[in-house]
């Protein structure tokens, strides 16, 4: 860690872009091209990069498969024990996910507990042929059964540190940061 705050550049913006593209050919690859392909975003993160991930897909394939975003704010298990009010977004699925092999897109995988979440809203939607997961980071520490089919990077951390993904135009950075004890 750097002493500036406990923290640690891990990917800078070209990392990034070059990673969001392999990514890409990585799930063209393992579907063999976009038929009955489609991208679910968890938000927010995950939204950001299946865009990003949509938009290489058509610049390969010259269509970018149906994308949509998942909101799994009510289906998470620590509903009753936060604080605060959910803060909800709008979820946008603007097509039937019967039958279609679905990439299901999010920033960072930790302890599996926000993939699950987001089957179930899916699987109360409709019946995929298949869900894929791709994540940009895979940084441990899993609490359920849960493995992505496409990683970015996998990034060791401990329990005390937390990833920061930040998608914004001029600066993209993934950083890890040491949480006070």
């Amino acid at each position: 860690m750097s002493p500036q705050g406990g923290q640690r550049v891990l990917m800078d913006s070209g990392q990034i872009g070059r990673t969001i593209r392999r990514m890409a050919h990585e799930i063209l690859e393992h579907n063999q091209g976009t038929k009955n392909l489609c991208l679910v975003g968890i938000l927010q993160g995950g939204a950001i990069l299946s865009q990003r991930i949509g938009a290489v897909i058509k610049s390969i394939e010259g269509i970018a498969p149906p994308m949509g975003t998942l909101d799994i704010t009510l289906y998470r298990d620590d509903l009753a024990i936060r604080s605060a009010p959910p803060f909800l977004r709008e979820s946008d699925i603007p097509f039937s996910i019967d039958d279609s092999r679905i990439v299901l897109v999010d920033d960072v995988l930790y302890t599996g507990r926000t993939v699950r979440c987001a089957l179930d809203f899916l699987m109360d939607l409709g019946r995929p042929s298949s869900v894929q997961l791709a994540v940009l980071i895979d940084r441990g520490h899993r609490e359920l059964p849960i493995r992505a089919d496409i990683v970015g990077k996998s990034i060791p951390t401990s329990r005390q540190e937390k990833v920061r993904v930040l998608f914004e135009e001029d600066h993209e950075s993934v950083t890890l940061v040491r949480m006070p004890s």
